[in-house]
């Protein structure tokens, strides 16, 4: 029978509660983060057993040197017109971030997310995929859209919920959604994507297609129920699936030893669940490239799905609701050691001999020209805070192929007591 007094004899028990290195004001040394040598880490053949190179999740898939070259069974040995597109589509992703952050910050919409220090993780990863697969994205992944050649002005038309919005001012700005280019709806709840891509995957396998599916989402997710359900329903039925976990340090004001980080890796997730696992240096591009295309292989080829870990970091604030001085040292985004995706990717092609710093100062000014364009074009279709841009009657709209009889009843009171009110808005007819 237990005691009902503390036993003298035993240490009392605490509770470890994680704690940032680095706060507001505080020097930055980020010489704990071990950054294993460019080429290090081994490639496994795709059709190798998971359980044989549990190491990979532990280490870091790094193919970028300090001098820009490209080492290592990694290097995927892209062409330079590859490696300039790659670049682009970069440089356009950062253009497209600032140009709508400082939309926001005119009051021209409500919100916005940028993706600065993080772009080689959807850009990289898009190029390597097919453009039939289907993207499950987080909110910070608009990278896929813009390397897939979605239309800016459509994108600044969701995130002014304008006329021009296909999706008629229903979702927050940035919650993208364009089936046509393989990107699945954005949800603001988290990880709700994971559960679904795995569905989706096991479907496209069930019917013998060869679409496969690639998801994203934060460290901090990985806390969720959603991500493991989906991991285990994806490890039970070898779901052609890729699992993208972007450890960015931070989840909005919580760093990452909140979701297990100071315990071990985000990798090492799939260990457990007896599939492949890849920690890649998120701020190389060539190395998500060849991970994302290896884990492709791996899941066309029936061998089941990857967790790939991009290790990186958030250079700015979680969203233009954030102010990251507030709960981390100002120092950390220039001390990152990984360095900054655009740059590394820039420096190689360099050192390669297929750009200089020319070339790429043009194309930041022709890339933010082009951005302002786009912008002035979807801004003739209004902009967040203007008038309702959409008409009354269709906010019940999207949700049932046959509106039930409820909706209707309610849609027809809504518009009697707008009239009544002398303010009518536009009906759709």
């Amino acid at each position: 029978m237990a005691s009902e007094h503390p036993r003298a004899n035993l240490q009392p028990l605490t509770l470890h509660v994680p704690e940032p290195r680095f706060r507001p004001g505080d020097a930055v040394d980020f010489a704990t983060v071990d950054v294993p040598p460019a080429g290090s880490a081994r490639r496994p053949d795709t059709a190798e057993p998971a359980r044989d190179f549990t190491e990979l999740a532990y280490t870091m898939v790094r193919v970028l040197d300090e001098d820009g070259q490209a080492v290592g069974p990694w290097d995927p040995k892209l062409s330079p017109d590859a490696l300039r597109k790659m670049l682009r589509n970069m440089a356009l992703l950062r253009a497209f971030d600032e140009r709508m952050f400082r939309a926001q910050r005119q009051g021209k919409t409500s919100f916005y997310m940028k993706a600065t220090g993080e772009e080689a993780v959807a850009v990289a990863a898009a190029q390597a995929l097919d453009f039939e697969d289907m993207c499950f994205p987080s909110y910070r992944q608009q990278g896929l859209l813009i390397s897939r050649g979605y239309p800016l002005v459509e994108m600044m038309n969701q995130i002014y919920s304008n006329r021009g919005d296909k999706l008629q001012g229903k979702q927050l700005p940035i919650m993208y959604s364009a089936r046509d280019y393989g990107f699945f709806s954005i949800s603001g709840n988290l990880t709700t994507q994971y559960p679904q891509a795995v569905g989706w995957a096991m479907a496209s396998a069930a019917k013998g297609d060869t679409r496969i599916a690639a998801v994203w989402c934060g460290e901090g997710s990985t806390a969720e129920g959603d991500f493991h359900s989906a991991c285990t329903f994806a490890s039970v039925y070898r779901a052609p699936v890729i699992f993208n976990v972007v450890n960015n340090q931070w989840a909005i004001s919580s760093f990452s030893g909140f979701a297990g980080a100071e315990a071990t890796t985000f990798a090492a997730r799939a260990i457990g669940y007896g599939i492949a696992g890849l920690r890649v240096d998120g701020n190389d591009a060539l190395a998500v490239y060849a991970a994302t295309l290896w884990a492709a292989e791996r899941a066309r080829t029936n061998a089941g799905p990857t967790l790939i870990e991009h290790f990186t970091y958030r250079a700015e604030g979680h969203s233009t609701s954030d102010d990251p001085s507030q709960y981390r040292s100002a120092g950390e985004p220039t001390a990152w050691p990984l360095g900054d995706p655009i740059a590394r990717l820039k420096q190689h092609l360099i050192a390669i001999g297929e750009w200089d710093d020319e070339r790429h100062a043009a194309q930041d000014r022709e890339l933010a020209e082009y951005v302002k364009a786009e912008q002035k074009e979807a801004e003739k279709n209004g902009i967040l805070g203007h008038g309702l841009h959409q008409p009354l009657d269709t906010l019940f709209d999207g949700v049932f192929e046959e509106m039930p009889w409820h909706l209707r009843e309610q849609q027809a009171q809504m518009m009697a007591e707008e009239e009544a009110s002398g303010r009518p808005w536009a009906r759709k007819s």
